[in-house]
Order: C-alpha cells, then structure tokens, then sequence
C-alpha cells in the first residue's frame, strides 16, 4: 500500500483512541482522468483536521467544509460521486472531466482499523471487507495479485506490502537507497555475508540477512512484484544472486556498474546456463541518465528506474546509462572532428 495510506490508518487509529470521531474516505472507482488510483485514502477528523489525499485538494476542501459545518452525521458508510457534470469537474480539479467515486465511513469499532494497522506493521497483506449496510469489517489474507473491489453493497481494500525488494550488499550506496524504497512502500531485504558492513546496517523498515546471496533469492520465491538490485561491485555476490534472480519472474533485475563491468557480466552470467532472453532482462548500467555522482543522486536514479518498470514504462535509450553515455560520446567525437 501507499505509504500516504500507511499514514491514514496510523492517523486513524491515534484519533479514536483520543476520543475523536472521524470518516475514511476511499477512492473507489474513477472515470477518465484521475489525481488519485483506486483504493486511495484519507481520514477526515471531527474538527476538520485531515491526513492523506483522494484528489488534487478541491474534494478534500469539500469534505472538510461539510465535517466542521455539519460534524460526522452518517452513521453507516455511503458512496457518493463527484465531478459528473463538466461544472462539478472544474469545481472540484478533475482534469479532463473525470468523475470519481469515494465511499464515506464512520469509524467505529466494528471497523477494525486497529487490527489492521497492526497487521500491516507486521509487513502482513490483508484483505479488508467493508459491509455497507452495517459498516462492519472483516480481516482476511490477501495474495499479491488481488485488487480493490466494490459492487454498492460491499467494498473490498488490499493493505499491505505489495512489492518486494531484494538489495545485494549493505554499502553506503544501499542506505539511501534502502531508505528510499521503504519510502516507496517496498518490502525491503537486503542481503550481504560480509560482517564488515552488516554490523554497521541501521536502515530501519529493512530485514537485513547474512545468507549467501543464491540462497536468498532461491528462499524468498521471488514473483512478478519483486525487485532484486545488486549494489556489491564483488562478483562473487552480485553473479550469485543474478544467475538465479533472471529465472524468476521478478519484474527488474538490476546490477550497478560501469558499462565495461556489465558487458563482463553477461559473459560471466553466460556460463550459468542463462540464455540469451533472461539475459536480455538484465538492467545494467543501473538506472537512467540524470548525471548521478553521489550516492543519493544514483539511489535516485536507480530508483526512477525501478519506477518505471514496476508502472509498465519503457524508458527511451537516451534515459538509459548506457545508450545516454554512448550519445555523449558520439556528440563529443562529432564535435572534435568538425574543429578539425
């Protein structure tokens, strides 16, 4: 789930606890352009204060108004629409004419927003089924793959770690990168057998294993929602995790280094048994072309490009390492040719 999301239920349950009523607010179905996906929220306090956001901030001005002027009146959850008229869409910032869908709901006990927060603090995926009638929930297992459903009667949310991420060794590079992903809502592992950097690992949210990194990746039953990242420079670790990694159905496999380190790679993957397609899935150099120097600016880029991949983006040579470096140096040949 959206680490915004995180916030809604930690918020959620602070203020009950204090006494305080409040209203969830789930973007349940959107038509045409949208600020927000399915299954975003925010939580809405008996004085007005809010946290989280299902729109651009007209929607959310709309419902604080209507909490201060008239308080949390519904005592069982509804769903209303905004934007269906172009007027309404201009009002309330729906670019393109879009119309969303949200579902209103009083928290009360019968909610389980306590439960569940503690369910996905333990890094659980959990299923939540609202009954609209009574505004009763129920908790339940989830798998990776499940999404939001709402048929009027009854609204089903995912909450949880939906992605993995596999981070081959603790270096620096690896602490900002780490504490960016878990930012990004991943559940982090990070993998590295050398004592000398794992008894200096602090990156909270992250599970740090001492495992050889073959093994790791062969325990974790990597899926289509997982990303493995090897940060090393030490073949004897990085070659360990990428020859089992490019089997499975991991959604990016990257490994960072120069362009001459990676070509040496595959030749090296090669002798594993690896054929031509799952080498072809190899990302490396690692992350786009921003100019990176510093470990935080190529944590950035490696993770723009994580990005991507996980949306379904397929990024032009010119961002990618390689293909931007080789445009710079053609650039630069044709320029000292033409002083000639």
């Amino acid at each position: 789930m959206d680490s915004v999301d995180l916030e809604v239920l930690k918020s959620s349950v602070r203020w009950l606890e204090e006494g305080h009523r409040a209203l969830l607010v789930t973007v349940v179905k959107t038509w045409g352009s949208s600020p927000r996906p399915e299954g975003a929220m925010l939580v809405v306090r008996d004085d007005g204060l809010v946290v989280g956001s299902v729109s651009g901030g007209c929607i959310e001005d709309d419902l604080i108004d209507r909490v201060r002027r008239e308080g949390i009146g519904i005592v069982k959850p509804e769903a209303v629409k905004y934007g269906i008229t172009a007027e309404e869409a201009h009002r309330f910032g729906l670019p393109c004419g879009g119309t969303i869908q949200l579902v209103l709901e009083p928290l009360t006990e019968a909610s389980c927003i306590g439960a569940l927060l503690a369910a996905v603090e333990r890094g659980e995926l959990i299923a939540r089924t609202l009954d609209i009638a009574t505004g009763k929930a129920t908790l339940g297992p989830a798998s990776a793959t499940d999404g939001l459903d709402f048929d009027e009667t009854r609204l089903l949310t995912i909450h949880g770690p939906r992605y993995r991420m596999l981070v081959i060794g603790a270096g620096q590079l690896s602490h900002y990168l780490c504490q960016i992903a878990v930012g990004l809502d991943y559940q982090v592992t990070v993998c590295d057998p050398r004592e000398e950097y794992t008894d200096t690992w602090d990156v909270p949210g992250t599970v740090l294993v001492r495992t050889m990194p073959d093994d790791t990746v062969l325990d974790m039953k990597l899926d289509e929602r997982c990303a493995v990242i090897a940060l090393t420079h030490d073949p004897k670790l990085d070659d360990l995790a990428l020859m089992e990694a490019l089997k499975t159905r991991a959604f990016y496999v990257g490994a960072l280094g120069s362009r001459r380190n990676n070509a040496a790679r595959r030749e090296r993957l090669k002798e594993f048994d690896l054929n031509d397609a799952e080498l072809a899935r190899l990302h490396g150099p690692v992350g786009i072309y921003i100019g990176s120097r510093t470990p935080p600016e190529i944590a950035v880029s490696i993770l723009a490009e994580v990005t991507a991949a996980k949306n379904g983006v397929s990024l032009p040579t010119l961002l990618q390492v390689e293909g931007a470096k080789a445009a710079r140096e053609q650039a630069a040949s044709v320029g000292s040719s033409c002083d000639i």
